[in-house]
């Protein structure tokens, strides 16, 4: 690496290092630009809609005052008609009181009022404008009214509710009717004002219009008649109610979440719409973000209220953020095309000058490498002739590059090679070969001989055909080739002899396995003979009992017949048959216990396994007071193995349990099962004192027992673990956590065992 490129990669990296820091600072200058932004725009568009909805809740509050205003003097201008006084004056004359209702109706008509009536002193209606519909006021008594008791006391009233009667809406104006100097009575007017709703209508305004007490009784929203904007106290929930304002309205608040109060009074809340409170039309419930302004109706207990939607403050800001972003990233890549055009115009610089100095080092390093590589390398012209040579092949050939140049390449090679190597100089190959790689036999200055590997490649220089010859002695090669054939055939030898070694002690291996094999089964044959000569002792006292027996009952049936009682003698027959009957059931485990298995593997009922075991047992349980206790469903497990094999392992386990129960009376031995698909498990436990820990590991040692001296030579266990082994499971011994030995064998299963207790 040259100076030059050390010192563009010396200014590249720190370059490259700061990258990371420059994307973080210009990505935390963009962050903190588009909050500013943001703030700055919201407020200033925060203000703008502040302004707007303020000029506009002016007009509608300018509106609804001028509207009330039109009808406020009209009760007290009706106070002083005669026909009103006559009809307080005489309420018993229904002539009076119909021309006050007449009267009411014409007025009601002229001047466009809701309703108007007459009440007398107690509240009740004596003249209305409605006097002929199926609703008429005439006979209610509005006593429970605010603007009954304000008009009574003197004062003239005023009041917005819902009509008891009519259930609408209305504004209610009323005023003291005096009659010889005291109050007679009150004369009421109702306002519709439904209309302003009608009138009122701005897609981006939602304008309410609340009583003292904060209830929406008008509004652009429907679903938000006669909610509130704050939560109603219990004494003012129960006042309102008191006074039938709203009938049966349930007056609840709207869900507003969040209040943020400006300097000017005004309130950014967001309001939950949807809600179960709300109108159930609504698709679903959302939140809305709402600049609330408010403005009181002057002398009418009413506030006009308007909601401005704050969605165009968002997308001011969002187009503001939009803006920014833009020219924040445009004048970003406009920065960043300079300076990149400035890094490519030194990079472009720096290239010039690295080609240069690249081209040089090239040359050497390839002049360096032709001088110092370690094959031979021999440049030739078209004709053959030798042009140059590298050190390696002068030290090869013990020629100088002055001693060969200008001389066929041909003299350096001995002469059965040298026509191959000429053909392929002098003409072109068919298979458009541009190589020759063969070997071949060198030539020396001195005329030794040496074997090389020899590559002729063609090129072409300056439109000119020529040859780069590469030469590698393989003078070492050769001789190590010559050693490996040499010890190739040496372990060829080794190999064909030791495979002769092998198969002889293969041959001695299986003998001896057959001779192992032959042993264990003898060794399996003499135990059983072993359990037969204790057996027959205790067979042979079983068998002279039945014997004697027979001999009684022959003799007797014998003098029956003498005596010509033939019923007798039958009766002695019968019983001579069943004793020898039972000789046969003594006799029966000698013959399944003498059998000798075949050994090989095949499905085995466990049934017929536990039958086998019993029938071989049958005299030394009749013998021994040891009561055995099998499972269930033994009929449906098959295990892999062979029923004359298992019945000996079986019956080795039960007759060592029932020895650990001789000196115990009511013995008890539990065969246990258990199986998974896997495994077939088969306990056999008895209620014995145990094993000694320290005999648990030799137990199944060979000639090793626990037993009293010609109980036994201690093989029992042993063969029944190698027998358990050959079929594929394993015999286990333990000390059951109750009490007792337990020995557990363990079986292939033929098939997943269903089993119900």
């Amino acid at each position: 690496m040259n100076d030059t490129q050390r010192a563009s990669q010396t200014s590249i990296s720190p370059v490259r290092a700061q990258r990371p820091v420059a994307v973080i600072l210009l990505l935390l200058l963009f962050l903190f630009l588009m909050a500013q932004v943001s703030v700055l725009v919201r407020q200033q568009a925060i203000q703008d809609a502040a302004l707007r909805s303020a000029a506009d809740m002016n007009r509608y509050t300018l509106s609804l005052q001028q509207k009330l205003d039109r009808y406020k003097d009209l009760p007290q201008l009706l106070a002083s008609h005669s026909e009103l006084l006559n009809a307080l004056g005489h309420q018993d004359g229904a002539d009076t009181r119909m021309r006050a209702n007449l009267y009411l109706e014409q007025v009601n008509s002229t001047i466009g009022t809701t309703d108007a009536y007459l009440m007398n002193a107690a509240g009740e209606t004596i003249a209305a404008s409605n006097w002929s519909q199926e609703r008429t006021f005439v006979g209610q008594n509005f006593s429970f009214r605010p603007y009954y008791r304000q008009a009574m006391a003197g004062h003239a009233g005023r009041y917005f509710a819902l009509g008891t009667t009519s259930k609408k809406r209305g504004y209610f104006y009323s005023y003291p009717v005096r009659l010889a100097g005291r109050i007679a009575g009150v004369i009421v007017v109702k306002i519709d004002l439904n209309d302003i709703e009608g009138d009122w209508n701005d897609p981006l305004l939602d304008i309410l219009v609340t009583d003292e007490d904060g209830i929406i009784v008008i509004s652009t929203r429907p679903e938000w008649k006669f909610r509130t904007l704050r939560p109603l106290t219990q004494p003012d929930l129960y006042r309102i109610v008191d006074s039938l304002r709203y009938g049966v309205q349930e007056l609840t608040s709207l869900d507003i979440l969040w209040r943020d109060k400006g300097p000017d009074g005004s309130q950014l809340i967001t309001l939950v719409e949807g809600s179960r409170q709300g109108n159930p039309s609504l698709d679903g419930v959302r939140t809305r973000h709402y600049l609330l302004q408010s403005s009181p109706v002057p002398n009418s207990g009413l506030s006009v209220a308007v909601l401005a939607s704050m969605k165009p403050v968002e997308q001011r800001v969002f187009r503001a953020l939009l803006l920014t972003a833009i020219i924040y990233f445009a004048l970003l890549l406009l920065v960043l095309f300079v300076l990149a055009r400035n890094r490519i115009t030194q990079e472009r610089a720096l290239f010039s000058q690295r080609e240069l100095h690249a081209l040089e080092e090239n040359d050497a390093r390839i002049r360096a490498i032709i001088d110092n590589t370690q094959a031979g390398l021999i440049t030739l012209d078209g004709q053959g002739r030798v042009e140059s040579c590298n050190p390696t092949a002068e030290k090869l050939f013990y020629y100088s590059e002055e001693d060969i140049r200008g001389q066929y390449f041909s003299k350096l090679l001995a002469h059965p090679d040298r026509p191959v190597c000429w053909q392929h100089i002098t003409t072109e190959p068919d298979d458009g070969t541009r190589e020759l790689h063969i070997e071949a036999t060198a030539r020396r200055a001195d005329q030794s001989l040496f074997p090389i590997e020899l590559t002729i490649g063609r090129m072409a220089a300056n439109g000119e055909r020529h040859f780069i010859v590469t030469i590698h002695d393989i003078t070492e090669r050769k001789q190590q080739e010559t050693q490996l054939q040499r010890a190739q055939l040496l372990l060829e030898s080794r190999v064909e002899q030791r495979t002769q070694d092998l198969t002889l002690a293969n041959a001695r291996l299986q003998q001896e396995m057959t001779q192992h094999q032959q042993t264990q089964n003898e060794l399996i044959q003499t135990a059983k003979l072993a359990v037969l000569g204790q057996m027959s002792a205790g067979i042979n006292h079983e068998l002279n009992q039945p014997l004697t027996a027979i001999r009684s009952y022959a003799d007797n049936g014998r003098v029956f017949l003498e005596r010509d009682r033939p019923e007798r003698a039958l009766a002695n027959l019968e019983e001579i048959s069943q004793l020898t009957e039972r000789m046969a059931k003594i006799i029966h485990p000698l013959k399944e216990f003498a059998r000798v298995s075949s050994g090989a593997p095949e499905p085995v009922c466990l049934k017929a396994v536990r039958d086998g075991a019993m029938s071989i047992l049958y005299g030394q349980l009749d013998r021994q007071s040891v009561s055995i206790h099998w499972p269930v469903g033994l009929e449906r497990v098959y295990v892999l193995g062979d029923i004359l094999r298992l019945e000996q392992v079986l019956v080795n386990l039960i007759g060592n349990a029932m020895q650990a129960l001789e000196d115990q009376p009511g013995g008890r031995i539990d065969i246990g099962l258990e199986y998974s698909d896997d495994a077939v498990q088969l306990s056999v436990r008895d209620s014995g004192p145990g094993i000694s820990p320290e005999y648990l590991e030799h137990l199944f040692e060979p000639f090793f027992t626990t037993k009293k001296a010609g109980q036994g030579l201690g093989l029992g266990l042993s063969i029944s673990h190698r027998i358990v082994e050959s079929l594929g499971g394993c015999l286990r011994a333990s000390n059951h956590p109750d009490g007792g030995a337990c020995f557990t064998l363990v079986l292939r299963p033929v098939s997943h065992p269903t089993i119900t207790e």
